[in-house]
């Protein structure tokens, strides 16, 4: 499926203020300023989406809360992290220093809260915007690579999907991370018509 410029420019501006949500709310938390760049919106293959994230990525394990959310239009969101960066982001959030046996025991459920909260505000923010109701799955986490991570995911009716990825970066805490969000194609058409609707 091709979308026209203007399409990937109402998708971006979407994606754009919902990102911006949840990186205002990342911001309140850890009282520092946030580096937030997103890319182009791509349509890939799953063959594609795994060379694209190994580029970005390489073999390493990463941190990743996943949430899935259905209603007028299906996918996925993923609030991904380094592992040195997650370790980062927990001892900043608990308290805890990054030596401590404790660390690796609040790590999953200090960044599901985190993953889940940030991604509800992305969704959240495009469901306002777009007037549509979105009913989301209860968010995981998982440390692997990416090539498992992308094995896991559950096929979609289609193989492509749309990749809108959004890099954040905070220097003074050594963080950063990704939020990835993943529309099924078939969903393309629904989310257009509501983009359209608002315009």
């Amino acid at each position: 499926m091709l979308l026209t410029a203007d399409e990937i420019d109402a998708i971006k501006e979407l994606i754009n203020i919902g990102v911006g949500q949840a990186a205002a709310m990342l911001n309140e938390m850890l009282q520092f300023p946030i580096e937030l760049q997103i890319p182009e919106v791509d349509i890939l293959s799953r063959a594609e989406l795994q060379e694209v994230m190994i580029q970005r990525f390489g073999l390493e394990p990463l941190s990743l809360v996943e949430l899935g959310f259905n209603g007028a239009f299906c996918g996925s969101a993923q609030l991904l992290f380094p592992t040195e960066s997650a370790l980062n982001l927990v001892s900043v959030l608990t308290g805890e220093d990054k030596t401590s046996p404790d660390l690796d025991s609040l790590k999953t459920s200090t960044l599901t809260e985190v993953g889940n909260m940030l991604i509800n505000g992305v969704m959240g923010s495009i469901g306002n915007v777009l007037d549509q109701n979105l009913e989301y799955e209860v968010p995981y986490y998982l440390e692997e690579g990416v090539a498992e991570l992308l094995r896991e995911k559950q096929p979609t009716d289609c193989n492509d999907v749309l990749l809108a990825p959004a890099h954040f970066y905070v220097k003074e805490l050594e963080i950063q991370g990704d939020i990835l969000l993943f529309f099924d194609v078939g969903s393309f058409k629904v989310l257009l018509q509501a983009i359209a609707a608002v315009s």
